[in-house]
């Protein structure tokens, strides 16, 4: 692995920009070649580097070589489309290059998107041509031959070859349809982030329509530049419309469209196309149920093969439903943990955790942790003869499978950058640079929750103030054994604080009932594990001085934190809130209906939930921040609890971030900021 070198001079949260958070210069985005003798995948060339090349490893020689340097070509430097731009933003992407490409079956060749231009790529020669067609193109996708590419642009589904003789399969003239992309519910909280998916042997392409006039209009406007119209943006909030989005069949050759028979549906969760046949996943409205159906691409017929309920909500799992090479149904279900069930019947142990199907072949390989210590994870493989380890141990890891070989990637408490190698193979170098902090990190438990205690690396016994750290939310874990989990929180210590992570209930890895335990309130259970862990700090942690305490956070953390210092100011001396959720009315459906119900009909769970509602109690510090071109948490959030602490007459700070979207990608921001919250809470704190 090689030596990641950081720039003379840095600091740490300098460094934490520049690098885009420690990810620059790590491998990514693996594919297996179908004879399982190559791999590739993206990398820059450093960990200072934002530009991804693409790169193949030959696992037999163990040898790498670059195949595409989206540099030398001039092809590359165009605009983004806007649906490249929203597809980065639900992805968090903030690199630049190769950071998406999709493969024929045997990986011969690749397509990627460069500045709304379309390559292809040679994976045995090396090389990519661009392909002569309009600029605005969109998720590219060869079919399984690589003798055709299929893509989107401006809302249109088309395909072409490498040489052009670009044809429109199909389109519609009203700019509230599209066609082969995915609705923003389906890319922002479901997972799915495509629109499109072509046939095994490539004669038809199974495509959504997504109508979305009657999803209210919002408009994202940038203040800092007020000669710039506002945005428009789509956006479905909690009890809203949703898009209206179904399923057809269309016949490369012909252009035949056949309208799959999908049953009365609020959300299409997932389609899968593979020699076994086509599925699709269907979801009501309130998440409490799921319907798997078996597709005839010929009619657009469809037959159930399998359902399941759930009294709070069926929680969707990356990778399934998933058809074996036999046909066997592949699912997940919660009973009791997450499971792998094969035709209905469960194939892992009740103390495996399922976090993600990895693939579905001849052998189920999965992601999963042990109940007990969901801090780790490992990855396993499955068939109907049982259950094998493929790597696991005191670490996290995740993997990608294909042709018979699977790529791990592996972090831990011990080293500082994640190590990648071929499982029986060689290994892949990471060229990401190594963290500026040396995290000091005890993992241990209180109350059923899992904890993190960072402590600052001075080796002094003198009290210290305390920072809570968390996310706190469903679907996030922050307590997890690798360093790289850690790196911000060790800068904090190392500034002198005791720093604390929680992952109470509602947060992913302890199984189905704690998970489920913020069904109908996402802020009493949560704020009430927070305070748990800080009684129970003095015997943990003698350092710690209770009598300041501090608490910061972003997204669901920022909600958190807000949360914290108006309902327990007596253990929460102030708070960072960063683009905090304050009125779940104003997010989207699919999130937000899962947990709290619909408005209507349960509004109680959304009154009792409401910060804004709240802002009358504020007695402490607090901290706001929202990027003002967030169109995940609108800054609306922030303006709006803004307005009520002013007429209750709480002082409070706001700052906001001109052209900041969710992700704060831009380096000067994101350095600045940790700068201006550690600030801010050494002048709060007494």
């Amino acid at each position: 692995m090689t030596s990641g070198v950081h720039r003379p001079g840095d600091t740490f949260p300098r460094q934490y920009a520049r690098t885009q958070r420690l990810t620059l210069g790590e491998p990514r985005n693996f594919t297996v070649s179908s004879d399982g003798a190559r791999v590739v995948f993206a990398r820059s060339a450093s960990g200072g580097d934002p530009v991804n090349l693409l790169w193949s490893l030959d696992i037999g020689a163990g040898t790498e070589s670059c195949l595409f340097d989206p540099r030398a070509t001039e092809e590359s430097t165009g605009e983004l489309s806007a649906e490249e731009r929203r597809r980065r933003e639900r992805a968090r992407e903030g690199a630049g290059g190769v950071v998406a490409y999709a493969c024929d079956a045997a990986a011969t060749v690749a397509t990627t998107v460069l500045g709304g231009q379309l390559f292809v790529i040679d994976l045995i020669a090396g090389g990519a041509q661009p392909v002569p067609v309009d600029a605005g193109v969109f998720d590219a996708r060869p079919s399984p031959d690589g003798g055709s590419i299929a893509y989107t642009r401006a809302g249109r589904l088309y395909v072409a070859h490498a040489l052009g003789d670009e044809r429109e399969l199909v389109g519609d003239d009203d700019p509230n349809v599209t066609w082969g992309l995915a609705e923003f519910i389906a890319a922002e909280e479901m997972g799915r982030h495509r629109g499109y998916w072509w046939s095994p042997e490539g004669h038809c392409i199974a495509a959504t329509r997504v109508d979305v006039s009657r999803v209210p209009v919002w408009h994202i406007a940038d203040p800092a530049n007020p000669g710039t119209p506002a945005g428009e943006h789509r956006y479905p909030a909690a009890g809203a419309t949703n898009a209206e989005v179904s399923l057809w069949i269309i016949d490369v050759a012909t252009k035949r469209c056949t309208r799959v028979d999908l049953p009365p549906h609020e959300y299409l969760n997932s389609v899968t196309w593979s020699e076994a046949g086509l599925i699709a996943q269907v979801q009501s409205r309130d998440q409490r149920a799921v319907t798997i159906l078996r597709i005839e691409p010929a009619t657009g017929a469809c037959t159930t093969i399998a359902a399941d309920s759930d009294d709070a909500w069926v929680e969707l799992v990356p990778g399934v439903p998933a058809l074996l090479a036999d046909g066997a149904l592949v699912t997940c279900a919660d009973r009791g943990v997450r499971r792998i069930l094969i035709d209905g019947i469960p194939a892992t142990p009740d103390n495996l955790q399922v976090r993600s199907i990895v693939s579905v072949a001849d052998e189920v390989v999965f992601c999963a942790n042990d109940v007990s210590t969901p801090w780790f994870q490992g990855v396993y493989a499955v068939d109907r003869d049982g259950i094998r380890v493929v790597a696991a141990g005191e670490s996290v890891v995740s993997a990608s499978h294909g042709g018979g070989r699977t790529v791990v990637r592996e972090s831990s408490l011990r080293d500082p950058r994640a190590a990648f190698r071929v499982i029986d193979g060689p290994t892949i170098a990471n060229h990401a640079e190594t963290m500026l902090v040396t995290p000091k990190v005890r993992i241990t438990e209180v109350a059923g929750c899992a904890v993190s205690i960072v402590s600052p690396n001075d080796g002094s016994t003198s009290p210290l103030p305390v920072l809570f750290d968390p996310y706190g939310g469903p679907h996030a874990q922050r307590v997890v054994a690798t360093q790289m989990a850690f790196a911000t929180s060790q800068w904090f210590a190392d500034q002198g604080f005791i720093v604390v992570v929680v992952d109470g209930r509602g947060t992913p890895g302890r199984g189905s009932a704690f998970e489920r335990a913020v069904h109908g309130d996402l802020a009493t259970p949560v704020l009430d594990d927070q305070v748990a862990v800080l009684e129970a700090l003095a015997g943990l942690e003698p350092r710690a001085d209770l009598s300041r305490v501090a608490i910061r956070g972003w997204s669901f953390g920022g909600y958190l934190a807000a949360l914290a210092v108006l309902r327990r100011p007596d253990k929460f001396h102030c708070a960072v809130a960063g683009a905090p959720v304050t009125d779940w009315t104003l997010y989207d459906t699919h999130y937000t209906e899962r947990y709290l119900g619909a408005p209507r009909s349960d509004s109680v769970n959304y009154d009792r939930t409401n910060l804004v509602a709240q802002a009358a109690s504020l007695t402490r510090p607090l901290l706001l921040i929202h990027g003002l071109a967030d169109d995940n948490v609108v800054a609306a959030h922030t303006l709006q609890l803004s307005s009520a602490l002013l007429a209750a007459g709480r002082d409070h700070e706001v700052l906001p971030l001109s052209g900041v979207t969710h992700m704060t990608p831009q380096e000067v921001v994101a350095e600045n900021l940790l700068l201006h919250q550690l600030a801010f809470i050494r002048r709060s704190l007494p």
